[in-house]
């Protein structure tokens, strides 16, 4: 069952600026010197993950397991963009976060570049690597 007063609590906000290594061309996603999509869903991925970071049990870690982007608009290098995640549902190990990210305009968050869904799972890390092998 969903918990609305976990979700309230897990939010992060992140800031990045663009640059050379983050570009389409770079990453291997387009030919373009802009912010590559790739890129921009690590970033929201690291806003997810530092959400989700004050929930964790000892010893436990999460992972992506589902994503929906929506990227509808370009970024140069040298521009800053924010991104945030908070959480829209958590049942059990299960946590889906609301994503988005803005370009920063004198300091503050302005035109919406980005708007998506990020669901992540909560595993035992050692548990988890085991399997792995």
């Amino acid at each position: 069952m969903s918990n609305p007063d976990v979700e309230a609590g897990l939010t992060a906000v992140l800031r990045f600026t663009v640059t050379d290594d983050d570009t389409a061309l770079a990453v291997g996603s387009g030919s373009l010197p802009v912010l590559g999509t790739p890129r921009l869903l690590a970033w929201l991925e690291a806003a997810t993950c530092a959400a989700i970071e004050p929930a964790l049990p000892e010893g436990g870690t999460s992972v992506g397991t589902r994503v929906e982007l929506e990227h509808k608009v370009a970024s140069a290098v040298g521009r800053e963009v924010e991104v945030s995640a908070a959480a829209s549902y958590v049942d059990g190990r299960l946590h889906r976060f609301t994503v988005a990210a803005r370009h920063v305009v004198d300091d503050r968050p302005a035109e919406v570049i980005a708007t998506g869904e990020i669901t992540r799972v909560v595993v035992d890390a050692a548990r988890f690597l085991a399997r792995l092998r």
